[in-house]
């Protein structure tokens, strides 16, 4: 025998490999140990046997079909064909709770409902349709019977759709097909979900898997099965019954919902149902439902304007009283969105209407209401908690106006004030396309826990981007190459062209009509392009232009033709935008072609302008249909970027600037620059195209300029003045402004300015007891902030009140706070006329605004004749200003007639002018106003050695030297000190607009905080000047932080001890009461020795004195009070410096009135 050797065992190392696959294996055996103990937990849970054989399978259902499955049942019932019939059988036949209890169902199993049109055979399509014609046939026979036949325990809110009359069952047919969900007692089939706002009526079940949204209710008698879920804020009727494992039945507080019915036309209806934000409606109505505050953000297009009042409307939230707010940061967008909601919802404007600044048609019916953000601020006065309103929605947000960013501050804090405390919620929704979120849910100081925030991802339509390879410096131009290309082309669609400002605006919009000349046919006789004077207007003003630019590109040299190889496929332009390389157009043959109109044998194009200071009927040309054969082209400035929907806009033309004003927060110069957009304001600009179909954007600049773009824009509160922001909140007894909760607060250079500015117009005082440092209002302030004007143009109406130039000053504040009402003109004819509104003498001396007054008073009598546009185009006067500034007057005239006591100011259209002592007072209340505005005329060595005498002129605050326009009537006169509305620059000088001359001497008085004066000068003396009743005195000072010399002033005496002195001199000598005049000579002393430096040592001196300071006496107006209190005031003191034998005498006659 061979002994075996004993070999050592080497343990194998498995790889990685065999490794998992042998963990598989292993936990495939646990899984299979655990089986047993999986179907033993699930035995004791399944239903029993003798339960499960009383119920039907759905897959046995729909093997059936649900025709065999219903007449076996003897119940033929479609949820959606003949729904009329099986509520009205439902209805007869109500059952008891009792009733309902025993006739509950698993989930698994298929009521009354029929399954949707996937889940029924070709075959029964065909009865389905017999069965419709039979319910309709059963409908005309009981429809006089309907109303008897409803039960009385249905909520009015519920069933607002209540039975038809005989004469329109027919069309209340067509609605209960078209729109199910409305009818109360509407079944709703397996897997389906009520939305929000919607109820389900008296005697529904509710079958497998129904599931109602937050906010809904279930009516009387409505039976939840097995496996429903009722989510956070449902609620279900009394007697509601509910069959769980046990079968108990559990009541609830019932809270009911509130449906409101719209019925909409067929073809409206169908294309809301392609909005994306349709299908977020229930996700938004919970949300609405269970927060207080809701964000909702989308892409361009999806709908959230006219589609959330929609919304909120249906769910009741404007019944009962209440109103839905709507917020617009643009004019044309709140009236057009109006306009559109209305035809939507097929409601009259009276129930949805807005309201602009000057305009509206709100009416006591209104429940929807569009505004302007500012409307919404100045209710704030009237309606601190804003209690009419139930839900308020500020949309586009991400514009951040000022007023929305004061909207959302104080809203963050009415809203839960309202919920806490009051009856009637307030529910406040954001809304916009780009808004920058983090920056509202993060900020701790709005928002005390992060409101939800809703995203609606799809874009309505697709919109391809296209930019340019390079980068035109000529936007305008290559705006108008870019439209002619799309127009002879591409495809049919409307074009919207975005620039700058309305002088940009209307040469484009001149080339493309030279281009593209429509010209109205005989069977179009009655459409017109455009008015001939407005015709007249633009061939005036942009003829000069047009001609330079010609000359300027004839004498620049051509561009050579690049070299293609036609053999080179890939030299072929994909799009319009790579075809720009490859343009061999030369500058002549560009001007050639514009000259000879090359295009004119193209499609004739319908070319509006579209910008702010446009009026309002010009406007709404944009939304109107194209003459038949033209296609539509809107140039507008960016107020087509936000919430407009023009129709049939297909292409947009972007040139990727915008011209925003530029204010200095130190020296309060405003300035407009010309600045690339931000990514979010070329999105927006984007998202124009994709409105109503696919759509392209051209931008005309390049793919790496505009990946230097900021990503948002600064908001307006950072580049503009804060006085009226800060007027107002603290109006509203906001006592320190930095703490209110902004979004993006104003820096504190802004505040500190703005701050300053309203002390000197009187409006703040610092505050005598508290904080230190702190302001408070003045009673002038309080009365300042009632009118809807900017805060000096509102002292200027409370200076005015007292004397007889109200009507005068609020025609001035009214054309002062218009945009521009003057056009500035280079025509030497237009120069004339307006010149020859002033007259020599004061009138003059008014300047500018003189100009402004008459333009106004001559612009009513033009419009009482019928002239009115006329008028304006022959004085170069903006229309839309000269509309704007009588709506304004009326509501000034209005506000103050109904808030100063016995004032009855008139709205006289045949204004006379001013004379001469009304036009130096003018011109003193305008300085009250201005008091930050002057200026001082330096010698200008410049000028002067280049041969001519330009004025130029100082501010206190500026270094920079500012030049009179010649287009100021002051221009020839020059004067030294004038006050001015405003600085503007054009190009790298800046020029005064809206100049009124004043005097130096009047500047201690209206501007003394201004002004640095020396003490009271002794000679010449002060005098008692009878008409004020006070003590008056010279002074010499300076003005400004400049220091210019001010002449010697004469004045009120200030207050202080001197004035008692001087004050008790004109007592003794007669000045302030004439009858003691004859005592002068028999006085003990001389009056003059009240005010020696050695008065003290003669105790007479020291009681008088006394007795003055006492009772704070130093005017005649305070005497004569002091007098009427005690009739002996002051007569022991005077008794003092006469003899005792003229005592009696004097005694008899005091006081001496």
């Amino acid at each position: 025998l061979v002994k075996k050797r004993n070999i050592p065992v080497e343990t194998k190392i498995l790889s990685k490999t065999q490794r998992k696959k042998l963990e598989k294996i292993i936990e495939r055996r646990n899984k299979k140990k655990n089986r047993f103990t999986i179907l033993e937990a699930l035995a004791k849970v399944q239903a029993p046997e003798e339960l499960l054989q009383k119920l039907t399978s759905v897959s046995g259902v729909q093997t059936k079909g649900l025709k065999r499955h219903h007449s076996e049942e003897k119940m033929s019932v479609n949820a959606i064909k003949g729904a009329y019939k099986k509520r009205m059988k439902l209805l007869q036949n109500s059952f008891t709770v009792e009733e309902q209890v025993k006739k509950c169902r698993d989930p698994n199993i298929v009521g009354f409902e029929s399954s949707s049109d996937s889940d029924s055979s070709d075959g029964e399509e065909e009865n389905d349709e017999d069965d419709e014609k039979e319910s309709e046939v059963n409908v005309e026979n009981s429809s006089t019977d309907k109303s008897s036949d409803i039960p009385k325990n249905i909520p009015n809110n519920v069933l607002r759709n209540k039975t038809c009359e005989e004469d329109n069952t027919e069309k209340c047919k067509d609605r209960t097909e078209s729109e199910p969900g409305i009818s109360a007692g509407l079944s709703t089939t397996a897997g389906q979900s009520t939305t929000a706002g919607q109820s389900t009526a008296a005697g529904l079940s509710t079958t497998a898997g129904l599931s109602t949204p937050a906010g809904q209710s279930t009516a009387a008698g409505l039976s939840t099965t097995a496996g429903q879920s009722t989510p956070v804020g449902q609620s279900t009727a009394a007697g509601l019954s509910t069959t769980a494992d046990q079968g108990k039945v559990h009541e609830v507080e019932r809270i009911p919902s509130v449906f409101v019915p719209v019925y909409r036309d067929k073809k409206i209806q169908e294309a809301r149902l392609k909005l994306p934000i349709l299908g977020e409606e229930q996700r938004v109505m919970e949300a609405i439902r269970e927060n207080p505050i809701v964000l909702i953000t989308g892409a361009t297009g999806s709908g959230k304007t006219t589609q959330v009042p929609q919304f909120l409307y249906e769910a009741g939230y404007g019944s009962d009283g209440k109103l839905i707010a709507v917020t617009e940061p643009r004019r044309v967008a709140a009236i057009s969105m109006s306009k559109r909601v209305a035809q939507e919802m097929n409601l009259p404007q009276s129930k949805v209407s807005y309201v602009i600044k000057f305009e509206g048609n709100v009416t006591p019916e209104t429940q929807i209401k569009f505004m302007t953000d500012g409307v919404l601020v100045k209710e704030i006065k009237t309606d601190p908690l804003l209690k009419k309103y139930s839900v308020i929605i500020l949309d586009e947000a991400h514009e951040r106006s000022m007023y929305t960013d004061i909207m959302i501050g104080y809203l963050s804090r009415i809203v839960p004030y309202r919920n806490k405390n009051g009856d009637h919620p307030l529910k406040l929704i954001i809304m916009s396309a780009t808004l920058r979120v983090d920056e509202l849910i993060k900020n701790s100081n709005l928002f005390k826990e992060p409101p939800p925030v809703i995203q609606v991802e799809t874009r309505q339509f697709e919109v391809v981007a296209h930019y340019n390879r390079q980068t035109a410096e000529d936007y305008v131009r290559e705006a108008y190459r870019k439209a002619c290309k799309i127009h002879t082309q591409l495809p049919e669609g409307g074009i919207l062209i975005f620039l700058t400002g309305e002088r940009e605006v209307n040469l484009l919009v001149k080339k493309l009509r030279d281009a593209f000349p429509w010209r109205p046919t005989k069977q179009s006789e009655t459409v017109k392009h455009e008015s001939e004077n407005e015709e007249e207007e633009l061939d005036d003003e942009l003829a000069d232009v047009i001609k330079k630019v010609k000359k300027n590109r004839k004498a620049q040299a051509s561009v050579s033709i690049p070299t293609i190889n036609l053999d080179d496929y890939h030299l072929t332009p994909d799009d319009d935008t790579q075809a720009d390389l490859f343009d061999s157009e030369s500058e002549e043959e560009w001007v050639e072609e514009e000259e000879n109109g090359a295009h004119t044998t193209s499609q004739p194009m319908w070319v509006l302008p579209l910008y702010s200071v446009l009026p309002s009927s010009q406007q709404a040309k944009v939304f109107n249909p194209p003459p038949p054969g033209c296609r539509l082209c809107v140039v507008s400035t960016n107020i087509a970027e936000t919430s407009l929907t023009i129709p049939n806009i297909k292409y947009v033309v972007d040139s990727g600037k915008v011209k925003i004003p530029r204010y200095d927060k130190r020296t309060g110069v405003s300035t407009f620059d010309i600045v690339w957009i931000s990514k979010a304001s070329a999105i927006q600009r984007m998202g124009r195209a994709g409105r109503t179909s696919a759509g392209h954007c051209y931008r005309l600049y390049s793919s790496a300029v505009y990946n230097d773009f900021v990503e948002w824009s600064e908001p307006s509160i950072l580049q503009q003045p804060v006085d009226g922001l800060i007027l107002y909140l603290m109006s509203l007894d906001l006592k320190k402004v930095t703490n209110f909760p902004f979004p993006t607060p104003p820096d504190q250079v802004q505040l500190e300015t703005a701050e300053r500015r309203l002390t000197l117009l009187g409006a703040l005082t610092p505050v005598k007891k508290g904080v230190k440092g702190g302001l408070e209002l003045t009673p002038l302030g309080q009365r300042m902030s009632h009118y809807p004007v900017a805060p000096r143009f509102a002292k200027m109406l409370c200076l005015s009140i007292n004397n007889s130039l109200l009507e005068y000053t609020i025609a001035l504040v009214a054309a002062l706070s218009m945009q521009e009402p003057l056009l500035i003109n280079d025509k030497k004819f237009i120069h004339k006329r307006r010149t020859c509104f002033v007259e020599p003498g004061n009138s003059l001396l008014l300047g500018d605004v003189m100009v402004l007054l008459s333009a106004v008073g001559g612009s009513e009598v033009a419009n009482a004749n019928g002239d009115q546009e006329k008028f304006c185009r022959n004085y170069g006067l903006r229309l839309k200003a000269v509309l704007e500034c009588r709506k304004l007057r009326r509501q000034l005239t209005s506000k103050l007639n109904g808030e100063v006591p016995g004032l009855d100011v008139k709205l006289d259209p045949r204004m006379p002018r001013p004379s001469d002592l009304q036009a130096k007072q003018l011109r003193q209340i305008l300085l009250a106003g201005m008091v930050d505005k002057v200026a001082r005329k330096q010698e200008n060595k410049e000028s002067r050695a280049q041969g001519h005498n330009r004025p130029i002129y100082r501010t206190p605050e500026m270094e920079e030297g500012v030049y009179l326009s010649n287009n100021s009537v002051l221009y020839q006169s020059a004067p030294d000190w004038i006050v001015y509305q405003e600085i503007y620059q054009a190009g790298k000088t800046m020029y005064f607009r809206d100049v009124t001359a004043i005097e130096p001497e009047w500047l201690p008085k209206y501007a003394p905080a201004l002004c640095n004066l020396s003490n009271p000068l002794t000679e010449p003396p002060p005098r008692y000047d009878s008409e004020a009743g006070a003590p008056f005195c010279h002074f010499s000072g300076t003005f400004g932080r400049s220091g210019w010399p001010l002449p010697v002033t004469e004045m009120e005496f200030p207050r202080g001890l001197e004035r008692y002195k001087w004050f008790a001199v004109f007592f003794l000598d007669g000045s302030v009461c004439p009858k003691l005049k004859k005592y002068v000579k028999v006085l003990m002393s001389t009056p003059q020795t009240m005010v020696k430096s050695w008065a003290g040592l003669q105790p007479r001196t020291e009681v008088f004195l006394k007795t003055l300071v006492m009772r704070e006496v130093d005017s005649k107006e305070s005497l004569m009070k002091q007098w009427k209190e005690n009739s002996k005031y002051l007569l022991d003191a005077y008794q003092n410096w006469l003899p005792v034998s003229a005592h009696n005498e004097v005694a008899i006659l005091w006081p001496p009135l």
